[in-house]
């Protein structure tokens, strides 16, 4: 008869090598002061879920590392940011 409580056996024995290899880490991406999201990793990239309206535009995508990510997240900002130093300019009328 088989027992359930048996002593494992050197070569039942896990080795570093059979173990998965550690999965990247969940990754908050943050343009300046705003947290625009978080970089998920799922498959063989990372999937963003924006946490803030202006990054809505990428909630959901997937990218191939939480970099790319961030770099989708500033270029979100970019327009934003231009439009806003544009407002910030005086404006100069003609006499």
């Amino acid at each position: 008869m088989h027992s359930l409580f048996t002593e494992p056996t050197p070569r039942d024995r896990l080795t570093p090598a059979d173990l998965p290899s550690p999965a990247e880490p969940p990754r908050v991406i943050e343009i300046g002061e705003i947290t625009a999201g978080i970089a998920v990793p799922e498959g063989r990239g990372v999937r963003f879920f924006s946490s803030a309206r202006d990054f809505d535009g990428l909630d959901g995508a997937l990218f191939r590392t939480a970099e790319q990510a961030a770099r989708a997240a500033r270029a979100r900002m970019r327009p934003r940011a231009q439009a806003d130093a544009r407002q910030a300019q005086p404006r100069l009328r003609r006499a």
